[in-house]
């Protein structure tokens, strides 16, 4: 396969990010939805107003998301919009929708071992193109996140996140934690509901773009209510039009980085064997892990 291009800035403010967005010689158009994490209240690394704002405005974008599986203050939509309130998303573009706030349908998985579909939220049936927008940092469960996870979790309805977490067992939000299952199935399936999101939006012409902001980068996720101080310095904001190319960039910046904080955020990936969801996002054919860094 031919390596991937991904554009990278060490720049992080809004305008390097509309540079990015350009560089990747993608218009996406009519009803734009924009995946980002709202955050949970009482964290503090997700993606802010006065950063993402232009370019979500330059898009004429809706911020979308999905309710969360774990107990918290964004498992039903009308809270989940409260918090997206209280962290400014709703004075972004179009404001924000939840798009399980409105139903659910399931989508095949078509080369997976762990899901047989994926379950994705009913309001983005409506968007024409989308920019998945994320935010690199640690995450407790899937070692790290960035595209992949925001395209995977991320997109997921409330019982669709159950069921990628407890690896096609179950659609309970309640019973999905107290399933056994082995960590590396975890990250697999999420490469398989990545997948499955990839092949619905090119089966309805639906372009997607990728783009990762990497700075406040703490080995929690925005999903954690108690999420800790970033461990390193900010890298910068990496776009492909490769999901998988982006998080490989992402995952190499950290274990290239010679800031001696980049150590706490390996440990937190490695002990989530985070790190094999590119390879095995790569053999179901969603991208490629070779790359050509393009800085600009």
């Amino acid at each position: 396969m031919e390596k991937a291009k991904v554009y990278f800035t060490k720049e992080i403010t809004s305008e390097s990010l509309i540079k990015i967005y350009e560089a990747l010689g993608v218009e996406l158009t009519g009803n734009v939805g924009v995946k980002v994490s709202t955050g949970e209240r009482g964290s503090r690394g997700y993606l802010k107003k006065e950063l993402i704002g232009p370019l979500v405005e330059k898009l004429n974008g809706t911020i979308i998301e999905c309710n969360t599986a774990y107990p918290g203050a964004r498992n039903d939509a009308k809270e989940h919009l409260e918090v997206a309130r209280e962290h400014e998303f709703t004075e972004v573009g179009k404001g924000v929708e939840i798009l399980d706030a409105t139903g659910e349908f399931k989508i095949p998985v078509n080369k997976g071992k762990h899901l047989e579909y994926d379950i994705i939220g009913e309001g983005i049936k409506k968007y024409d193109s989308i920019l998945n927008l994320a935010h690199g940092k640690g995450h407790a469960m899937g070692g790290f996140g960035a595209n992949l996870k925001n395209q995977s979790i991320g997109i997921a309805s409330r019982n669709g996140k159950a069921y990628i977490h407890s690896c096609g067992k179950t659609e309970s939000p309640t019973k999905c934690w107290m399933t056994k299952y082995e960590q590396i199935d975890f990250i697999e399936s999420m490469a398989e509901a990545a997948t499955a999101v990839a092949d619905y939006l090119k089966e309805n012409n639906k372009p997607i773009a990728y783009i990762t902001v990497m700075n406040a980068l703490s080995v929690d996720c925005d999903c954690d209510a108690h999420q800790g101080e970033p461990v390193m310095n900010d890298l910068g904001i990496i776009g492909s039009l490769d999901p998988v190319a982006n998080d490989q960039a992402f995952i190499d910046m950290i274990w290239n980085s010679t800031d001696t904080g980049a150590v706490k955020l390996q440990e937190r990936v490695d002990r989530q064997e985070g790190r094999s969801i590119t390879k095995y996002a790569e053999s179901l054919g969603l991208g490629t892990t070779e790359y050509e860094l393009i800085e600009l």
